[in-house]
């Protein structure tokens, strides 16, 4: 890592703004693991806690695989960095979050990423088709907005907000995909089900159109009925899904990319 980044000393922030940015880095140490980064673009952010409705973000210049929690830039809603640092941040990457982060009290984790895969089904007249059970769950809740040009007028904002919707998986038109969550593991688990989504379509699509088999309407009606009723998954009374896969996933980038947390 350069020699000239700037850290926030752990000392300096309150426990409860460390946990978040230790999660956060291991988010992003996550997502360079299984190939969603993007040289040193595309951006994950988090809510800090308290009432002065700041995030915490990448700094524009360092890789997925560089992030630790007391490399986080600090931003307030207005773009304003708070603190110093060596690197600012991706203006785009700020007029993406800070549109979800002012608009939805349940986005306390917002990823935006530029994935091969990702981006080829954001291209896609259809969108996300009904070819697999994955799919099929998360039709019902995705949300599409149309390509504006990179993501630099602050009046996309507005228009992103509102395709939004209450939705928490997002394709973003010809450019991406995007997910949110009221905690780590929800986004965590959000945007890894809509980004193996987007893999297992274009690969099944490289066998043909003519030679798909979309799932019968009955099993997308049954599957949405499912999805919509559903209180978790697993034992009542344990942690619930989001909590193990993120534990699990904690786990993972201990063994592989160990480091985060400084």
């Amino acid at each position: 890592m350069p020699d000239t980044l700037t850290h926030t000393p752990a000392k300096l922030i309150s426990d409860a703004e460390w946990q978040v940015r230790k999660d956060l880095a291991a988010f992003y140490r996550l997502s360079a693991i299984y190939g969603w980064d993007d040289l040193i673009y595309t951006h994950i952010s988090a809510r800090v806690p308290g009432p002065d409705h700041h995030f915490l973000i990448n700094p524009f210049g360092l890789t997925f695989d560089e992030i630790t929690a007391s490399s986080l830039v600090k931003v307030d809603l207005d773009g304003n960095l708070i603190g110093e640092h060596a690197y600012g941040i991706n203006y785009a990457g700020y007029v993406i979050h800070s549109a979800i982060h002012a608009a939805r009290d349940d986005a306390h984790f917002v990823a935006h990423f530029h994935s091969p895969d990702g981006t080829a089904v954001s291209a896609h007249k259809e969108g996300i088709l009904p070819l697999n059970q994955r799919a099929l769950s998360l039709i019902p809740r995705l949300s599409y907005h149309d390509y504006e040009g990179v993501a630099l007028n602050l009046d996309e904002r507005e228009r992103l907000v509102a395709d939004l919707g209450d939705t928490k998986v997002m394709l973003l038109r010809n450019h991406g995909t995007l997910a949110l969550g009221a905690h780590v593991g929800e986004a965590w688990s959000n945007i890894y089900h809509l980004e193996s989504a987007c893999t297992a379509q274009v690969r099944t699509l490289s066998i043909g159109r003519d030679n798909i088999l979309i799932a019968p309407e009955e099993a997308q009606e049954e599957v949405k009925r499912q999805m919509s009723s559903r209180s978790g998954v697993g034992t009542p009374g344990a942690k619930s899904h989001y909590d193990l896969v993120w534990e699990a996933s904690l786990r993972k980038v201990d063994r592989l990319l160990p480091g985060y947390d400084q």
